[in-house]
């Protein structure tokens, strides 16, 4: 996972993040390829810029201890939005499945690919990429011995690759125009040992083999237009999306969780300093801070959309033709991935101090 440094977060999760020098290390069959990795000694947002492996479980934690007792809700399906105005502010009301009520000054969808926020605001459903990813997590107990790299895979319209989280963990992945929806999970991954990937070097398929089958999952990768960002209703008065409801993407640059990072860093910028000018919470500086939020991250979104989609694309065009091969050695290795690690490499900026904000504005 490919993350920005300069956040609070990092402080936490850099212990626990292996990080990996190599990145993209790619085997075409009958031709090794190593794709551009970060210069060396390059730093991006005071730290080394480069791919860390950050473990979804620590990550959640590192978010929840932020929070105080008893602000997550588990289990608590959103069932309705409504704006209501009263006297001078606008006030949101929030309904869940269980017949709970929440009203609030500010809503921020992050309920995902499928999200209510979202749908409510007009954005239209995510689409099918026409390709579907099987996902899970191998765990050597004696630990696997594998290098830091990331180890990436290739052949016809398939693609896969693993790399460690820890000594004992590895995440693996693999991508095909094929799907497994529905199927159970022995079945999954019996499938892509025997079928989809039994061509695929022994070291991968023992990785699979080791697979915990708890962590297991196949779903289509999905995506939002990238037009539909720029041009459609991402906010309404002080209710937003971000994360996937917003800019659910491919994951062939793995950079969906770090750009809903991203989004958290902006939106708190734009509400931090608002209450910075106006001494405290004010509606009216609420609603330029949530425009202010939308069109910061417009171009943004839609650029990693598009960027993530080609880079996709074009990896997973092996054995597709002399033409497209030249596409992908000749333009997208020798040109396009320096302008896609330029997207990587992206600064999201600051976050206000925290003494700058008055007891009020809290």
């Amino acid at each position: 996972m490919s993350v920005f440094f300069g956040v609070w977060i990092l402080h936490v999760l850099r212990p626990s993040g292996l990080f990996l020098p190599r990145p993209f290390s790619s085997d075409f069959p009958g031709r090794p390829v190593r794709m551009p990795s970060a210069p060396d000694g390059a730093k991006l947002c005071g730290g080394e810029a480069g791919t860390r492996a950050v473990h979804r479980k620590a990550l959640l934690e590192a978010l929840a201890e932020e929070l105080s007792t008893f602000t997550i809700r588990f289990n608590s399906k959103l069932t309705s939005i409504e704006a209501q105005n009263q006297e001078d502010s606008s006030i949101v009301v929030v309904r869940l499945q269980d017949g709970t009520e929440i009203k609030t000054k500010v809503l921020i969808g992050c309920d995902g690919v499928n999200s209510v926020v979202a749908r409510w605001l007009g954005l239209g459903a995510a689409v099918d990429s026409g390709r579907s990813a099987v996902r899970g997590l191998a765990v050597y107990p004696q630990g696997h011995g594998f290098k830091h790299d990331m180890q990436q895979f290739i052949d016809v319209g398939k693609r896969g690759a693993f790399l460690p989280l820890n000594d004992k963990e590895l995440y693996w992945f693999f991508i095909s125009k094929s799907t497994n929806k529905g199927e159970e999970v022995d079945l999954i991954q019996r499938e892509v040992l025997d079928k989809h990937a039994k061509n695929f070097p022994p070291a991968y398929l023992d990785v699979v083999g080791h697979c915990d089958p708890s962590t297991l999952t196949c779903a289509p990768l999905l995506l939002r237009y990238p037009w539909e960002i720029l041009f459609g209703n991402v906010s309404k008065g002080t209710i937003t999306v971000a994360g996937d409801a917003m800019h659910p993407m491919t994951p062939d640059l793995g950079q969906g969780g770090c750009s809903a990072l991203e989004d958290a860093v902006a939106l708190g910028r734009n509400i931090g300093e608002s209450c910075i000018r106006n001494g405290k919470f004010v509606p009216e500086g609420a609603n330029k801070a949530i425009d202010g939020y939308v069109k910061e991250r417009r171009w943004r979104a839609a650029e990693l959309i598009t960027a993530s989609y080609l880079s996709g694309w074009v990896l997973q065009q092996y054995g597709s033709g002399w033409w497209m091969q030249f596409i992908r050695d000749m333009i997208h290795y020798r040109f396009l991935s320096k302008k896609i690690k330029d997207v990587i490499r992206y600064d999201c900026g600051t976050l206000p101090k925290p003494s700058s904000f008055s007891t009020e504005s809290r």
